[in-house]
């Protein structure tokens, strides 16, 4: 097949494909102004400025402990915001550059 015929029905493939969604029934409406990670992350500063701002010279060893536990992972999901890419959609891209290059 000639170069042109594969990249024009790669072309049309992913134009399709793409399309598809746009089709389908409208998701449920939020009606609220910030979304869900906002909001996460507003609870997650709010509860860290709340740790640092407590007396903890009169805390156990323990409850001292639980708190470093609960901070280590606050900050995680604080940190887990990002964009993940598939091994899948990694070779997807790299043929798609290899096809037009």
């Amino acid at each position: 097949m000639n170069l042109k015929k594969i990249f024009s029905v790669l072309m049309l493939a992913m134009c399709i494909s793409f399309m598809s969604p746009v089709f389908a029934g409208p998701g449920p409406a939020i009606r609220t102004n910030e979304t869900p990670k906002e909001v996460l992350t507003y609870q997650i500063k709010t509860r860290l400025m709340e740790i640092k701002q407590m007396d903890k010279s009169n805390l156990t060893r323990q409850e001292k402990k639980e708190l470093r536990k609960e901070v280590r992972e606050l900050k995680k999901k604080a940190v887990t915001n990002g964009i993940y890419l598939s091994v899948g959609a990694i070779i997807i891209i790299i043929l798609l550059l290899i096809l037009i290059l």
